[in-house]
């Protein structure tokens, strides 16, 4: 359930070399964005990423996945061991990964369904502080897909 997909050859490069970035280089991505995620220890496994510790809710869960997992040279992010608040398990987020020719408005349709893509600023501010611009998505990009309320 706690291992996510991600394209290995895209991403912010961290670091210095073209092979997997090392821990030290995750963690200080992470914390870059100022995501709460000072207690997360970030470990490598050739071209995984692992999580552990915990975060305060849901949302920083996910952003902490997303914004390792984004980095070129990752393929997979462990989050087993990423705690939601006291310790409990976090659920299963929606991810969508950026195919060629997509924008936030087709994806907000895409997931919320035709007629949605107003909705694409959920999305942008789901995914705030990686993104930046909203048409500044990239194919093989992993984004966070928050439910509509």
């Amino acid at each position: 359930m706690s291992i996510f997909d991600f394209v290995k050859s895209v991403g912010t490069k961290l670091g210095l070399g073209d092979g997997a970035p090392q821990a030290g280089d995750l963690k200080k991505e992470l914390d870059s964005h100022d995501l709460g995620t000072k207690g997360v220890q970030v470990s490598v496994d050739g071209d995984k990423a692992v999580l552990k510790g915990d975060v305060k809710d849901q949302s920083t869960f996910e952003k902490a996945v997303v914004a390792v997992g984004n980095s070129l040279g990752v393929s997979k992010v462990e989050a087993s061991d990423l705690k939601v608040g006291a310790g409990a398990p976090a659920q299963t987020p929606v991810l969508y990964t950026v195919k060629r020719g997509d924008n936030l408005w087709k994806i907000a349709e895409a997931e919320y369904g035709k007629g949605n893509g107003a909705k694409n600023n959920l999305i942008f501010e789901a995914n705030k502080p990686m993104l930046t611009d909203p048409n500044k998505i990239y194919p093989g990009q992993v984004l966070r897909i928050p439910p509509l309320s």
